[in-house]
């Protein structure tokens, strides 16, 4: 199946989905939001971050459509609003994964074979 043709404008929210993501903070928060709804102190205690900082960053993952905001009285809770992005998360990991787990194996052959070679009396190059 051909995937469909992104307008300028799908473009344009993709990146801005991105971009919400290229901020480790805004990670960490959709991490402990994976648990479940926590309240703002809750996200706090967490992170050990500082209010006013998450509170930031819940904003702007709100304004992206990533987060929900749900008032109780004077508490606000966050929760995850498109499961989606949890999703992609994941693949990324696994990605980085992947490439670590590769690049270990490649650096375990280099090393391998620099030891056979001093056992040859050969010097590595």
């Amino acid at each position: 199946m051909r995937p469909l043709p992104l307008t300028d404008q799908m473009i344009e929210l993709i990146a801005r989905r991105f971009r919400m993501l290229g901020e480790p903070q805004r990670l960490r928060i959709l991490q402990v939001l994976e648990e479940g709804e926590k309240t703002v102190g809750e996200i706090v205690e967490a992170l050990e971050g500082n209010q006013p900082n998450i509170s930031k960053h819940l904003q702007a993952l709100n304004d992206a459509g990533l987060v929900a905001r749900r008032r109780e009285g004077t508490t606000v809770f966050y929760s995850i609003a498109d499961p989606m992005v949890l999703k992609l998360c994941q693949l990324v990991c696994r990605s980085v994964s992947e490439e670590a787990r590769q690049r270990l194996e490649e650096l375990a052959g280099v090393q391998a074979s620099r030891e056979g070679k001093r056992r040859e009396g050969k010097r590595p190059r």
